[in-house]
C-alpha cells in the first residue's frame, strides 16, 4: 500500500485516539466535578450545625454516604487521658460503644492518632496494628478499612475512618485523597462545635451555681434567722416566763420583775412590780451569714442574773450548728444553784462527747444584783474588761480553763469580783480586739480600753456598743470582716 492511501488510515486513527482521550478526559473531569459537589454538600452539611452531638452525626452519616462505605466513624482524642473515645455512637449497642477507650497507639485509629499518617488496608483483621476491642463488643465484622487524623492548628483532635466499601471492593488510593479532604472541613466544623460545647456547659454550669448560691443564700438568710432566735433581743427585753418555788410566775421585762398566779399573769398590769438590780444589751455580727459567736443572758430569780459570751473556733454553718448546740445545753443545765464552773465543766462534757473537732471559748458569770458578787467562770476567751465607778477599767482576771470542746475531763473554776452599783462589765469576742485594716493591722484591746474609757459612765449601753462598732468600722476602713463579732455590757443598777 502506498503512502498516499496510508494517510486516510492515519487520519482516521488519530481522530478515534482523539475521540478515546477526548471520553476518558470527559469521565475523568465528570468524576473531579461530582468530587467536588460532594465536597461541597458535605461542607454545606457540616455547617448546618454547631452542636458537636448533631455534628458528628451528620459526618458520619454524610462521610459513609460519599466514600460509598457501610459505615463511618469519628474517633476523638482525649489529651489529659492520652486516649481516644467515641463521643457518639449509633445502632443498638450504644452503651458498649461508648464505654470503649483506646490508647494512643493502640489499634489501627490509635496508631493514626499517634503517627498523624493515613493508612488504606484491604484485611483489617490480617494487620497487626488491629485491635479487635471494637469488633468484640460490636459485633460488626471489619474486611476493610481507611483511617485518617483530623488535625487542627496543627494537633492531632481525633481520627476519621470508614469501613467495608460497598460491593465488596477494595478502597483505592483516590478514596485516601477524598477522605483526607473531608478530615480537613471535619477539622474545622468539629473545632467550633467543641468550642460551643464548652461554652454551653459553662453556661450550664453557670445557671447551676447561679440557682445553687440562690437557694444557699435563702437558706442561709433561714439558718440566720434561726440562729438568731436562739439569742435574747433587746436591752434585757422581756427574757421569758418561769415559776418560782411558791408556784407564783415571774415574768421579767424591761419594766421589771412581776409575779403572779397563772393566770393572773396573762393579765396585764395584775402583777406587782419589782425593779431588776441590772442590765444587759447584747449584739452579734457574722462575718458570714452565719457565724459561731453567741451569747445569752436570763434571770434566774429575782436577783440573780445569768450571762454568756462565745467564740466557736470556726466560721459557717459548721459553727452555728456547734452554737446552737452549746447554747441549748447551756440553757438546759443552767438552773437555780448551779455555778457557772459547774455549767462549764457539764457542757463541756457533753460536746467532747460528740468528738465534733470543733471547740469554744466562753466567758460566763452570775451576778446577784443585790450584793453585787459576781461568780464567773473563764473557758479560755478573752478577758472582760470592768468598768469602774470612777471610770477606771481593769481586765476581769481569774483561773482560766479550756476552751469547751477539747478535753473531757476538765474541771473549770469558779472566781469571784464584785460590782458596785453603776458599774458595768464588758465582754467581746476576738472579732472586736482582732478586727483587721487594710494593712492587717489589728484593733487591739488597747484601742477598746481607750475608747470605753473616754465615755461617760453613765452612758446608755446600746449607745456605747453602737459606738464601739462604729469606731472598729472606722479603724478597718473598709477592709472586709473577717471574724464574727459579738459583745455583751452588764450593768448592776444602782441602790
Amino acid at each position: 500500500m502506498t503512502a498516499a492511501l496510508l494517510v486516510p488510515y492515519a487520519l482516521a486513527a488519530a481522530a478515534a485516539g482523539g475521540l478515546i482521550w477526548m471520553f476518558v478526559s470527559k469521565r475523568t473531569a465528570e468524576k473531579e466535578l461530582q468530587r467536588t459537589q460532594q465536597l461541597f454538600e458535605l461542607s454545606l452539611e457540616m455547617n448546618s450545625t454547631i452542636r458537636k452531638q448533631d455534628l458528628l452525626r451528620n459526618i458520619m452519616a454524610t462521610t459513609a454516604s460519599v466514600m460509598n462505605a457501610e459505615a463511618s466513624s469519628v474517633i476523638l482524642v482525649d489529651k489529659e487521658k492520652g486516649e481516644l473515645f467515641f463521643e457518639l455512637a449509633v445502632g443498638d449497642k450504644v452503651d458498649q460503644i461508648r464505654e470503649i477507650r483506646l490508647k494512643i497507639g493502640e489499634g489501627i485509629a490509635g496508631w493514626v492518632a499517634q503517627t498523624g499518617e493515613s493508612v488504606k488496608i484491604d484485611d483489617a483483621a490480617g494487620d497487626p496494628r488491629w485491635s479487635s476491642k471494637v469488633a468484640t463488643r460490636t459485633d460488626y465484622p471489619t474486611r476493610n478499612m481507611l483511617c485518617v487524623p483530623v488535625i487542627s492548628k496543627g494537633e492531632i483532635v481525633g481520627v476519621l475512618q470508614v469501613l467495608n466499601k460497598r460491593g465488596n471492593k477494595p478502597f483505592s488510593d483516590r478514596d485516601v485523597k477524598l477522605l483526607q479532604s473531608i478530615a480537613s472541613p471535619t477539622a474545622v466544623s468539629l473545632e467550633n462545635a467543641m468550642l460551643y460545647d464548652a461554652l454551653e456547659k459553662s453556661m450550664q454550669a453557670l445557671k447551676e451555681t447561679y440557682a445553687l448560691k440562690e437557694r444557699m443564700d435563702s437558706e442561709l438568710r433561714i439558718a440566720r434567722d434561726i440562729q438568731m432566735s436562739f439569742l435574747p433581743r433587746g436591752p434585757f427585753a422581756k427574757l421569758g416566763v418561769s415559776v418560782n418555788q411558791s408556784g407564783a410566775v415571774m415574768t421579767i421585762s424591761d419594766a421589771g420583775i412581776t409575779y403572779g398566779s397563772p393566770a393572773e399573769s396573762e393579765q396585764a398590769g395584775s402583777a406587782d412590780e419589782h425593779s431588776f438590780g441590772a442590765e444587759v444589751d447584747a449584739i452579734l455580727r457574722p462575718a458570714r451569714e452565719v457565724g459561731g459567736d453567741f451569747y445569752d443572758y436570763f434571770a434566774l430569780s429575782d436577783t440573780s442574773l445569768f450571762f454568756a459570751l462565745g467564740d466557736v473556733s470556726d466560721k459557717g454553718i459548721p459553727a452555728a450548728l456547734f452554737m446552737a448546740v452549746t447554747m441549748t445545753l447551756i440553757k438546759g443545765k443552767m438552773t437555780d444553784g448551779t455555778t457557772p464552773g459547774q455549767l462549764l465543766t457539764a457542757v463541756n462534757r457533753e460536746l467532747c462527747r460528740d468528738d465534733s473537732g470543733m471547740f469554744a471559748t466562753i466567758f460566763c458569770g452570775l451576778l446577784d444584783t443585790a450584793s453585787g458578787v459576781l461568780m464567773f467562770s473563764d473557758g479560755g476567751h478573752c478577758l472582760p474588761l470592768l468598768i469602774r465607778g470612777d471610770g477606771s477599767i481593769e481586765p476581769l482576771r481569774g483561773t482560766k480553763g479550756l476552751p469547751l470542746g477539747v478535753l473531757e475531763d476538765a474541771q473549770y473554776t469558779d472566781n469571784i469580783a464584785i460590782m458596785a452599783p453603776g458599774e458595768r462589765i464588758v465582754l467581746y469576742t476576738d472579732g472586736i480586739s482582732e478586727a483587721e485594716d487594710p494593712v492587717y493591722a489589728q484593733y487591739g484591746v488597747e484601742r477598746l480600753t481607750a475608747l470605753l474609757q473616754a465615755e461617760p459612765t453613765d452612758v446608755p449601753m446600746n449607745q456605747s456598743i453602737t459606738r464601739l462598732l462604729q469606731d472598729v468600722d472606722r479603724f478597718a476602713r473598709g477592709a472586709q470582716q473577717s471574724d464574727d463579732i459579738a459583745v455583751l455590757m452588764v450593768r448592776r443598777n444602782a441602790g
